[in-house]
C-alpha cells in the first residue's frame, strides 16, 4: 500500500433520508448546534451564482499534491449522484484545480457540489452549468497531472476535518461538514434550533424581540455604563 498515493474505492455512507433532511436547513443553524465548529473558513466561498436553497451531499474526499489534479480526475470517474467532491491541496494557491471541462462532466455525473481549498478557473461556465462550486478564488494557470494524491481518506481544512461519507452542507453562507456518525443527532438539534431562529427573526422584524439580555450580559461581564459624554 502506497500511503499518499492511493484510492479507496469504498466508503461508509450516511442515511439518504438524513442527507436530504439536512439539505433543507441553513448551514448557520447546523454549524451552531455543533458548537459553532465544522464550518470551512471564509476564504473557501461560493463561486458563481447564488444558490436558491441549501444543498447537501455525501463527501467524496480527495487529497492532492499542491496544484495537481490527477486524482481529482479519478474522483470524477468514481463520483455517484449526490456526492460532494471535497478537495484539499494543502491550501496552495499556485494553480487552478478545475475548469469548465471538468465542471461539465461533474454536472453530467449529477455531483451535488464541489469544494476546494484552492483556486479554480473558467468561472463564467458556472453561470450556465448551475453547479455549486466553492473555492478560494480564481487563477488562469491550470494544474499539473502527476500526483501523488489520495481518495476517500480523511482530509484537513483550516480548523476542520472531512472524512469520506460525512455529510457536506453548502449554501450561500459557505460549507459545513457533519460527521457521518453524528448526522442523526445534528439533524434533530438543528431542526429545533432552526424553528427557534425563525421565530426570533420574525420578532426582530416586528420589534417584539426581547433585547434585555444585552445589558444583563454586559453587567455580568463587568462592563461599566457611564451616563455622560466622553471628554
Amino acid at each position: 500500500m502506497s500511503v499518499g498515493f492511493r484510492v479507496f474505492s469504498k466508503r461508509k455512507l450516511p442515511s439518504p433520508e438524513v442527507v436530504k433532511a439536512l439539505g433543507e436547513l441553513p448551514s448557520a443553524n447546523v454549524a451552531d448546534v455543533m458548537t459553532r465548529l465544522n464550518s470551512l473558513p471564509a476564504s473557501t466561498r461560493l463561486q458563481g451564482p447564488r444558490l436558491a436553497a441549501p444543498v447537501a451531499g455525501v463527501a467524496l474526499t480527495v487529497q492532492v499534491s499542491a496544484g495537481d489534479n490527477l486524482v481529482i480526475h479519478k474522483a470524477l470517474n468514481m463520483a455517484q449522484e449526490g456526492d460532494v467532491i471535497i478537495v484539499s491541496n494543502g491550501g496552495a494557491q499556485t494553480q487552478a484545480l478545475m475548469g469548465e471541462v471538468m465542471f461539465g462532466y461533474a454536472k453530467f455525473k449529477k455531483v451535488a457540489a464541489i469544494v476546494f481549498d484552492g483556486p479554480i478557473r473558467d468561472l463564467d461556465s458556472l453561470d450556465y452549468l448551475g453547479l455549486p462550486v466553492y473555492a478560494t478564488g480564481t487563477r488562469p494557470g491550470g494544474p499539473m497531472k502527476q500526483g501523488p494524491g489520495q481518495i476517500n481518506v480523511p482530509i484537513a481544512f483550516e480548523g476542520c476535518v472531512a472524512c469520506p461519507g460525512d455529510v457536506v452542507l453548502v449554501d450561500n453562507d459557505g460549507v459545513v461538514i457533519i460527521p457521518r456518525a453524528d448526522a442523526d443527532a445534528v439533524l434533530s438539534a438543528a431542526r429545533i434550533l432552526s424553528e427557534k431562529d425563525q421565530a426570533k427573526v420574525a420578532a426582530a422584524i416586528d420589534g417584539t424581540l426581547d433585547r434585555n439580555w444585552v445589558d444583563a450580559a454586559l453587567e455580568k461581564a463587568g462592563c461599566e455604563i457611564i451616563e455622560a459624554a466622553y471628554e
